[in-house]
């Protein structure tokens, strides 16, 4: 059973390396290219949770970011010679806060459901956002934040973890961290060239933990290639799909497509791991979401 469920995840991330190369190739429609990014990504991380019983969160984040980081590597060759001080600096805070998101992001789900995982750390950029608005509007915002948390969190019994949702906030503060600094760093140097780095300092940052738990010993040639369709989806078919999106759609609608993560991750996590949420826990994605929309529609109205 366990190589029957394998396999298919191997033949899955097999199919999906074929795609980078079909989406560089022809010219995509930006929504469906946005939407594709998102649902590439929860697979992605639906799969690396599959992992965890056998290679565990750290090893899974490992390869994860190993893998990914050799990929862009390989596509990108970013010229590191030519890097000064500064950009070597931004680099570096960069790295840490996306090897820090990821591999406390994978401890969280590990712990809880992969759709409640998105959702809490998902308030990490949503509060960021909220955190440089000084409009009154926010405000309400803030509350459905504030009533989606309330709605996770296990006041009673309930048989949530609660250090699972404290990861996953964890994760989420660098998150706001990875995309706060992403920005400092797009300003000093070439975009492709700072995730490509980033992601090498990334993996290096993750990489102890994955060998101080042993996970590596427990891998084979199958779960190598599984690992790898993990780091295709969660990195080369996102990034290529954003950067379709981005070119053609406007911020705010960019923003708004973005505020659906949660919902896909939680599908993701119903369709690839069976993980059936609450009504409570269904109502908390959506006031997320409806926070996130709110901050994302009067934010661009303004500019």
């Amino acid at each position: 059973m366990i190589k029957k469920e394998q396999n298919k995840m191997t033949n899955f991330a097999l199919y999906n390396y074929n795609m980078v190369q079909k989406i560089e190739k022809k010219s995509f429609p930006p929504i469906p290219a946005a939407l594709l990014s998102m649902l590439s990504v929860q697979s992605g991380a639906s799969i690396a949770k599959r992992l965890f019983p056998t290679l565990g969160a750290s090893t899974t984040s490992s390869l994860r970011l190993g893998l990914s980081s050799i990929l862009l590597f390989l596509f990108n060759r970013p010229k590191i010679h030519l890097l000064n001080k500064t950009q070597w600096m931004h680099c570096l805070i960069y790295g840490i806060c996306m090897g820090a998101m990821n591999l406390v992001f994978y401890y969280a789900i590990q712990r809880i459901p992969l759709g409640l995982g998105v959702t809490v750390e998902f308030l990490g950029p949503l509060l960021l956002a909220l955190f440089f608005s000084k409009r009154a509007l926010d405000l309400l915002w803030v509350l459905f934040a504030a009533l989606g948390i309330a709605l996770i969190v296990p006041w009673q019994n309930t048989g949530v973890d609660l250090l699972g949702l404290l990861l996953a906030f964890m994760a989420g503060v660098f998150w706001a961290g990875y995309i706060f600094f992403g920005g400092k760093v797009a300003q000093v140097m070439n975009t492709k060239d700072a995730v490509t780095i980033a992601t090498g300092i990334a993996a290096l940052l993750v990489l102890p933990f994955g060998l101080f738990s042993g996970g590596f010993g427990f891998l084979t040639s199958k779960l190598f290639f599984v690992s790898l369709g993990v780091a295709i989806l969660s990195s080369a078919i996102p990034f290529s799909l954003d950067l379709i999106a981005l070119k053609q759609l406007p911020t705010r609608t960019f923003s708004i497509l973005t505020s659906l993560q949660p919902a896909f991750g939680a599908l993701s996590g119903l369709l690839f791991l069976n993980e059936i949420l609450t009504f409570n826990q269904w109502i908390s994605i959506l006031c997320v979401i409806i926070a996130s929309l709110g901050t994302s529609l009067t934010r661009n109205r303004m500019h």
